[in-house]
Formats: C-alpha cells, structure tokens, sequence
C-alpha cells in the first residue's frame, strides 16, 4: 500500500538515495531539507523519473520552524524518517560549545520535534512508523566525536520511550544503526580524522573506520534502504523501540 513518507535531510546522501528508491514502490516522498532549492531539486529529479514527490525548506535544528511546518503542511504523514545529519570531529577540549549544542538540535531534539508534530495525525489514522536513521555510534563510542556519539546515543533512549508512550496504537519507533556509509558527510570525517590523528586518509579507512568489523566493508545504500522497508511494513508492528545495527559484526566484540 501506498504511503506518504517525509524524509528529512533528503537532498543528498541517504536520504535522496531512500527517496529515490521508495518512490519506486509506489511511496509519495515528502523531501525537506535545510535549503528550499536542494529541496525542491531533489524532487524534481524523482519527479522526472515518474516518482511522485513534493521539496520543501525545514530547518531541523528550529523547533519554531518545525512547527510553523506543520501549521502550513496538513498532510498526513505515515512514515517519517529522521535522517538530517552533521558531524564535526575534535577533542572535547576543543570542541566550539555552540558545534556541540547545534548537534544535538540537529539529531536529537530535531527528530524528537518532528516526531511530536506527526504523532497526533498517525494516531488519527491508526498507523505510524517512525525511523531514526541513527549509527553504530549510537551502541559504541569514538574518540573526538562527542557531541555527535551523545545526540546518537540519546536517539536510542528517545525511541524507547516513544515506544512505551505508542504501545496502544500501531506505531512503531526503530533505529537503524550502520556502520559507515561512504556519504559526503563520511569522506569529510576521513579528512578530519586525519587530521586529528596525523596519519594519512587510508590509514584512517584502514585503522580506524573498517579495522572494529570483521567484515572489513563500508555498508551500502541499499542495506540501509532493505531494513527500512522491513520495518515500515505492516508486519513489523511489533517491532519497536529496537536499535537494528548494519555493522558488519563490529558489535559482536
């Protein structure tokens, strides 16, 4: 059946990449990102591939822009999926206190906002499902990513909460947690790492990013893609609350 899913932070990445393929299943995409014209780029490039798609500007890290969204957009929602994200790596004791705080609007208080304004329509409709499109750094921890490790960590602990206050309705929260993805957002962690560890980009991918997983591979679009349609399904309505991690085996040490 077909659903309306809003994706946010969809103009690129993995959210462009989910947007383009669940269209292909017949899904509406609502694409939002942080600028109006990537936005509405992004879907008119799957409006041109015969998806059915609408871009609009939203500002995660504004809980007033969330709000003044969802007081002007009265379609429901039947899928949302939190995916906006930003990194900045450093040392805590170098870390710029408004970079730390602006992570955790981003991927934490964002998706909890987002997930407040579409509640009342999925329970009207009797269905929901939210994703966190969250990481591995949601379960493990890695030196100089503090503010990002904390807003992932504290995605977990929100979608097990939101899961006890939706236990009467057919809404489910999950976080999905891969390993890393080569996105832009990951090339410009090689280079910060890097930096941060005086050794070369190699060194970095070799060392530091595929040496925790056994299966020594960065995790693919498409894996990411599998595991949310699994879990938008009607049969996963008793899946919830749970953190599903693509990690090639880095949890099992």
């Amino acid at each position: 059946m077909s659903k309306t899913v809003l994706i946010t932070g969809a103009a690129s990445g993995i959210g462009f990449y989910v947007a383009e393929q669940l269209v292909k299943a017949g899904h509406h995409i609502i694409v939002t990102d942080l600028h109006q014209h990537s936005a509405e780029q992004a879907a008119a490039k799957i409006i041109e591939q015969g998806g059915n798609a609408q871009g609009f500007a939203l500002n995660v890290a504004d809980s007033n822009a969330i709000e003044a969204f969802f007081n002007e957009f009265k379609q429901p929602i039947d899928v949302l999926i939190n995916n906006a994200g930003i990194q900045h790596v450093a040392k805590l004791e170098e870390f710029p206190a408004e970079t730390w705080q602006f992570l955790q609007q981003v991927m934490l208080v964002g998706p909890a906002i987002m997930s407040k304004a579409v509640l009342p329509r999925m329970r009207d409709r009797g269905f929901g499902r939210i994703i966190n499109i969250g990481s591995i750094h949601a379960l493990v921890a890695s030196k100089y990513k503090s503010a990002y490790v904390a807003a992932k960590h504290g995605l977990i602990g929100f979608a097990k909460t939101m899961a006890l206050e939706t236990g009467d309705s057919n809404i489910t929260i999950n976080t999905v947690c891969p390993a890393y993805v080569k996105t832009p957002l990951v090339e410009q962690q090689i280079a910060a790492q890097a930096k941060q560890h005086g050794m070369s980009e190699q060194q970095v991918i070799d060392t530091i990013m595929l040496a925790p997983m056994p299966k020594k591979a960065f995790i693919e679009l498409d894996e990411i893609l599998h595991t949310i349609c699994f879990l938008m399904a009607d049969e996963a309505r008793n899946i919830t609350a749970q953190a599903i991690a693509i990690d090639g085996g880095w949890t099992a040490q």
